[in-house]
């Protein structure tokens, strides 16, 4: 069982493995596959497209898949685009409220630098 914080350093570097490999330039679901391949060699538990029931007022509205569920305490949102822009962190803000999660890490893998491409968010 990881502390929270070894938990995201360990997701991180997932991320670089994934992204040293593979580099830049391919589909999301291309990184994710290969972030579920990462975790599950080194150990770490997760649910992949984890499906939640949005609520208002008591009663379900809806559905939303988050990425990764991760240890079930992390959130991981994975992108692979130009830029992340603030919709991309509300999403995440979103899943994390509904999940009642407090940590999440949106990365993108369309940078050259992937520690540029990852953003820690909490609520």
């Amino acid at each position: 069982m990881y502390e929270k914080d070894e938990l995201t350093y360990a997701i991180i570097g997932a991320a670089i493995a994934v992204h040293s490999e593979l580099g830049p330039g391919l589909l999301e679901q291309v990184y994710e596959n290969a972030m579920c391949v990462e975790f599950r060699r080194r150990g770490i538990r997760f649910e992949k497209q984890k499906r939640m029931s949005v609520l208002y007022k008591g009663e379900i509205v809806g559905d939303m898949l988050a990425d990764l569920l991760v240890e079930d305490r992390v959130i991981v949102e994975l992108k692979s685009v130009k830029d992340l822009t603030g919709i991309h962190k509300a999403q995440l803000i979103a899943y994390l409220k509904v999940a009642r999660i407090k940590t999440g890490l949106l990365i993108n893998f369309n940078v050259l630098s992937i520690k540029k491409g990852i953003q820690r968010i909490s609520v």
